[in-house]
């Protein structure tokens, strides 16, 4: 059984995962941490809770998601996994930092890239993959199959979808992404998105803007 805990992290108040099960194996999703007053938050949580992190796991490489990378990596020597298609993206964040006034650690790079579809597993439990381009060039959702909830990165928010006006970004892409792959899901899946509030596939059916 997968459990999840939410932070909320970075001056772009972007979600932070940490999945975990019985066995303590936890998986750390999009790490937002920006001083030590958050990283502190996540590495008390983990040793409170007796966790053990064995993967990095980025939906996509915007900076607000790959804040924390190079922390993770000092913490507990995990590099970050995620589509190849975002490689130039995270490469990127060094030379725009700067510009928008944030401190950013280089993170580190791959070692393992990830598919457009499959399963990454974890302790007991596993996640799938879904591919969801259209905000980012390659980004990737992770999907609890046995617990029918979705982490869902920057592709749907509470009636809203991503921005797609960064560099990568396509908004029918985006959209053909969410029709096509996030809405095949079970309309009670709930959607942990990178930021806000929750929501479910089925309430996004019925009442997302973007969408109907």
């Amino acid at each position: 059984m997968i459990n999840l805990k939410k932070f909320t992290f970075n001056p772009y108040q972007e979600n932070t995962y940490v999945l975990f099960d019985e066995t303590g194996d936890c998986v750390i999703i999009d790490p937002g941490m920006y001083d030590g007053a958050e990283q502190n938050q996540l590495v008390n949580f983990v040793k409170e809770t007796n966790l053990k992190p064995v993967l990095l796991l980025n939906t996509h490489c915007h900076i607000d998601h790959v804040l924390g990378n190079k922390f993770v990596f000092d913490q507990w020597g995990l590099k970050p996994q995620f589509h190849k298609g975002e490689l130039p993206v995270l490469q990127s964040v060094a030379s725009y930092a700067p510009q928008m006034g944030m401190q950013y650690e280089l993170s580190p790079e791959p070692e393992v890239f990830l598919e457009e579809t499959g399963k990454i597993s974890f302790g007991e439990s596993e996640l799938d993959l879904i591919f969801a381009p259209g905000h980012s060039p390659a980004h990737l959702c992770f999907y609890a199959k046995n617990e029918n909830f979705l982490i869902g990165g920057d592709v749907l928010f509470y009636r809203s979808i991503g921005r797609t006006d960064l560099p990568g970004g396509n908004h029918q892409q985006l959209i053909d992404s969410i029709k096509n792959n996030v809405f095949q899901l079970p309309d009670d899946c709930e959607v942990f998105p990178g930021h806000g509030p929750s929501t479910s596939i089925g309430f996004e059916k019925m009442n997302n803007p973007f969408l109907t």
